[in-house]
């Protein structure tokens, strides 16, 4: 079992019941449409165009609405029937769903049937997970790995003072972002940045601007960009093998025909996919419905 860190638990919380109240406005779309929804970045928005274009081929209608928010908005809207189909990130959505759980599950196989029993009570049914995963990683350059010695997290820890650190806007209060490191790791960083991108981030790593910086596991700038990830050798992240959330109604709506169309693209996706289809949307230029439409072939 993996043990939560404490301190990061009653910061979630706080967060939880400040998204209560939050609710996104909801789209017109016709009656019996299944609604799938992204979060506010590309890898995620490529993923519900992918389960999106199983659905449509199953003779399902689909309507998909990208980037409504952060998962403080998006997961709420799952439950409040705003939304009803987010391709999520199994870790992270049940860090979430139970931020006082005090061990998460070592396996997927375990941390997915405390998540299926979590949003069961929900309305929310988690279906099969995929191979595919993406977790946080923490980069530098390669130059300043080489300059520092650095290899892992933990030894950036008598550095951390002089570094500045970027991410996104919303991981100083996230307990697999910057939060997760100070408490998991001791990095007290001497500056953060909030970058609006991960493009922006790795700019801003080749450029000297920060020294340290998230970048998605699965980010296809990696294999071009002379920078590196740092090995997690505390293991702050959990396993984050990609899952489907379906509002039960929904599901039981539209049976296998809709289900079975996710759970067998899920049976298909593997991590060198998702690579690939950010390679696609990155590098390449497409957008993350032409990146779906060129996966599915």
């Amino acid at each position: 079992m993996r043990r939560r860190p404490a301190g990061l638990v009653a910061v979630l919380l706080l967060v939880l019941i400040a998204a209560c109240g939050a609710r996104p406005e909801e789209p017109t779309v016709p009656s019996g449409t299944v609604r799938f929804a992204s979060y506010d970045f590309p890898e995620n928005q490529i993923l519900v165009e992918v389960y999106a274009e199983a659905a449509r081929r199953a003779g399902v209608p689909v309507a998909v609405q990208h980037g409504i928010g952060t998962r403080e908005v998006v997961a709420p809207a799952l439950q409040q029937e705003v939304v009803d189909v987010v391709v999520d990130y199994l870790g992270t959505a049940l860090l979430f769903a139970r931020p006082a759980f005090p061990d998460l599950p070592e396996t997927p196989e375990g941390m997915h049937a405390v998540l299926s029993r979590t949003l069961g009570g929900r309305g929310v049914l988690v279906l099969d997970i995929a191979q595919a995963e993406d977790q946080n990683g923490f980069a530098v350059t390669k130059a300043f790995a080489a300059e520092h010695g650095v290899n892992q997290l933990s030894d950036l820890v008598p550095l951390a003072p002089d570094l500045v650190f970027g991410g996104p806007p919303e991981c100083p209060d996230r307990p697999l972002c910057l939060l997760g490191l100070q408490e998991v790791y001791g990095l007290d960083f001497g500056k953060v940045i909030s970058m609006p991108s991960r493009a922006a981030t790795v700019e801003a790593l080749l450029s000297g601007s920060i020294h340290v910086g998230l970048l998605e596991t699965t980010d296809a700038r990696l294999a071009v960009a002379p920078v590196k990830l740092l090995v997690d050798d505390l293991a702050l992240q959990p396993r984050e093998n990609v899952v489907p959330l379906v509002r039960a109604a929904v599901a039981d709506r539209w049976g296998a025909r809709l289900t079975d169309a996710l759970d067998d693209t899920s049976a298909l996706l593997t991590t060198g996919d998702l690579v690939q289809l950010n390679r696609w949307v990155e590098l390449d230029g497409l957008t993350p419905e032409e990146a779906a439409d060129r996966w599915w072939g």
